[in-house]
């Protein structure tokens, strides 16, 4: 177990990690707790931030930040470092030449040295290059609004800040000591991914518990403990050239198209009955001659139809919720690719991005806490998502490393990663009650609220 801010004494750190989990466990049959004095001022700061929080909002959404604009997504960076500068945050930019992005926002909190250590996770980017046409922020009355990133992720940026903001202002801030991680290029990640990630990955290295803040399934009142990973794979196969009257022969066999097919097909019938893996084929080429761009997955093919065909390729994405399970799919298919029919062959390779956030024990008993939290101060219960619903996200990079770790704590709203993508703005006060006071319990672990 990693409670680093008491190494000197393991039982304080056992005896921390018992009640965090019996807090969380509290029944709620006891009925709502009344906050405290400290906590109550959290929430009344959180609520005075509010009109702040928008206008930061409205900030960052107008500065485009697609994950290629390189300029734009420093610009955000830039703007969110002026914001956490203020809180009395060191701020340093990482710059992301050697994976071919821009680069990252690190912002670091240090306070009285006591407290946990928190990995914080947001991201500067969006889908939305330059030259879309979606590139403002709109007001749609006063509850909501549009705009590119609003919700993925600026909004959860915005709301991360006012909850810091609050902590700060009731005095808690001190308490813990808080690591921000904005990558720069989470919507299309920079290679190596090892280059990519290593500062996030030092980062939860270092912490104890880690909160991302992507804003997850349209439900406003679901979290996410477990996130399926996303890896891509390559399939190649090649077969002898011939006139199409000798398929089948001894001398000519299947052609790499039936070979595909024959490989494509038991791909399905193995893997399709193991839930929530997801394994998909998204583009495939065959003929005479293949010219395939892994980068753009597109390409060109040439062939006959009285000509067996010579090659074929395939990619295609794979969707694991735990290491094991993508560990069993990758065997399955290399060794369904290895079967080949006669005068065939195949070449099937990986190419693993985002690692499966499992499930665990230490972030259901960090859902508790945060259900517990929210029920105490008037709002929704908290509940998990299923993980079927939940995308790849960078939160997955922490997995084993840290105790605990939850994500989805952004802002609410829908249609994100379309020119449709609306914020509730009713939602961005709730979702930073809820963060600052899961930090606020957090920070005062050791004593009575």
């Amino acid at each position: 177990m990693k409670f680093h801010w008491c190494r000197s004494d393991g039982l304080v750190g056992l005896a921390w990690y018992a009640a965090l989990w019996l807090a969380a466990l509290a029944p709620a049959a006891l009925g709502a707790q009344v906050l405290s004095p400290t906590e109550q001022r959290v929430v009344q700061a959180v609520d005075r931030g509010f009109a702040d929080a928008v206008a930061l909002l409205e900030r960052t959404v107008a500065i485009n930040s697609g994950t290629h604009n390189h300029a734009g997504v420093r610009a955000v960076g830039e703007a969110l470092a002026r914001e956490f500068a203020a809180l009395g945050f060191a701020t340093r930019w990482v710059d992301g030449a050697a994976w071919g992005r821009a680069g990252h926002l690190i912002a670091e909190w240090r306070g009285t040295g006591q407290g946990p250590r928190l990995l914080l996770i947001g991201h500067l980017d969006t889908v939305f290059e330059p030259d879309s046409p979606f590139q403002r922020f709109q007001r749609l009355g006063s509850d909501s609004a549009r705009g590119p990133g609003v919700i993925d992720m600026k909004g959860g940026n915005v709301v991360m800040w006012l909850a810091l903001r609050a902590l700060r202002e009731a005095g808690l801030l001190d308490s813990l000591r808080v690591i921000a991680v904005f990558t720069g290029d989470e919507e299309d990640s920079g290679r190596p991914i090892e280059l990519a990630r290593r500062d996030l990955i030092a980062a939860a290295d270092w912490a104890d518990i880690a909160i991302g803040f992507e804003n997850g399934p349209p439900d406003p009142h679901v979290a996410v403990i477990a996130r399926r990973g996303s890896s891509s794979w390559l399939l190649r196969t090649s077969g002898k050239p011939s006139h199409s009257s000798q398929v089948f022969t001894p001398q000519v066999g299947s052609g790499a198209i039936f070979e595909m097919a024959r490989i494509l097909a038991a791909f399905h019938d193995s893997l399709s009955n193991d839930p929530p893996l997801t394994f998909n084929p998204g583009v495939v080429l065959g003929g005479t001659t293949v010219s395939f761009d892994a980068v753009q997955n597109r390409g060109t093919a040439f062939g006959k139809t009285n000509v067996v065909a010579e090659s074929a390729v395939v990619a295609g994405d794979l969707r694991a919720l735990t290491p094991e399970q993508l560990a069993r799919a990758k065997a399955t298919m290399l060794r369904i690719a290895s079967r080949n029919y006669p005068q065939t062959a195949a070449q099937l390779t990986f190419d693993d991005g985002y690692p499966p956030f499992a499930p665990t024990d230490g972030n259901k008993r960090l859902l508790e806490l945060l259900d517990r939290a929210s029920r105490d101060a008037g709002l929704p219960p908290v509940t998990a998502v299923d993980p079927a619903r939940a995308g790849a996200a960078d939160i997955s990079f922490v997995a084993g490393r840290v105790e605990m770790a939850i994500d989805g704590l952004g802002l609410k709203g829908r249609s994100d990663h379309t020119v449709e993508e609306t914020a509730d703005l009713r939602m961005l006060p709730v979702q930073a009650k809820r963060a600052a006071l899961l930090m606020a319990r957090l920070a005062l672990q050791r004593g009575t609220r």
